[in-house]
């Protein structure tokens, strides 16, 4: 075979990987995934990752009927605690159970205007204008109207199982988390084994989607969202103790 024809294949393998690692993510071209993926770890808890104090009052649109979280300001002002892991509000995972909080998701912002977004994080209602920089205030918009994932192709959202395959899902663990997590993924050890945590599928497809708030973890977002889908398969099969 000619070199100029080997070269060509080459090409097109890595055209065609590239290609499949965007898949199931708006074209990096049009969005910066990077922004995403940082609005991702905001929107689970903002003020880790910009090293900032929890706030010590609560936030003033969580709702008292939710005892236990309103007296709690470090969780009432993230995010995920009003809205949920999926987005919904009170739509989705979080319409029943300790979170229930009545309030809307950010779904409905999906696909619109990034400004827009921000304009109501600075609002006084949600009182972010003090607390994120013009900067972090662009991420968490972008991920709001960029960044959210239909989980329903990848999880089976009755059972909570991924519908993900387990054996691919090893090959990525072994190369891209065990050397943090541990080959059991029992590390580091203040936290609990990943395996104990798959029972929250929303939450753990977001964090490995968009990364651990404060941590080196990566973010997965710019790759095939099946990826997450089969690394949350194998967590399935590890000890959960």
């Amino acid at each position: 075979m000619p070199k100029y024809a080997k070269r060509s294949n080459i090409y097109v393998c890595v055209a065609v990987a590239l290609g499949g690692l965007m898949a199931g993510g708006i074209a990096a071209a049009e969005v910066d995934q990077g922004s995403v993926a940082r609005g991702g770890k905001l929107y689970d808890k903002w003020y880790k990752v910009v090293k900032a104090e929890a706030p010590a009052e609560s936030h003033p649109l969580y709702p008292a009927s939710n005892a236990k979280y309103a007296a709690d300001p470090a969780s009432n002002w993230r995010c995920k605690e009003c809205h949920g892991w999926d987005g919904l509000g009170a739509e989705g995972a979080y319409k029943a159970g300790g979170h229930v909080t009545g309030i809307k998701g950010i779904n409905g912002m999906a696909g619109g205007d990034p400004a827009a977004v921000v304009a109501l994080l600075k609002a006084p209602e949600h009182g972010y204008g003090d607390k994120l920089s013009d900067a972090d205030l662009a991420d968490l918009a972008n991920f709001v109207v960029y960044g959210q994932v239909d989980l329903t192709p990848l999880v089976d959202l009755e059972t909570k199982a991924s519908k993900g395959d387990a054996a691919a899902g090893k090959q990525v663990f072994n190369t891209v988390c065990a050397g943090c997590h541990g080959p059991e993924g029992k590390l580091p050890k203040d936290m609990p084994p990943l395996a104990s945590l798959v029972g929250n599928p929303q939450e753990v497809m977001h964090k490995l989607l968009n990364g651990q708030p404060g941590e080196v973890m990566p973010a997965m977002r710019a790759i095939d969202h099946k990826v997450s889908a089969d690394l949350l398969a194998y967590l399935a099969t590890l000890p959960a103790e």
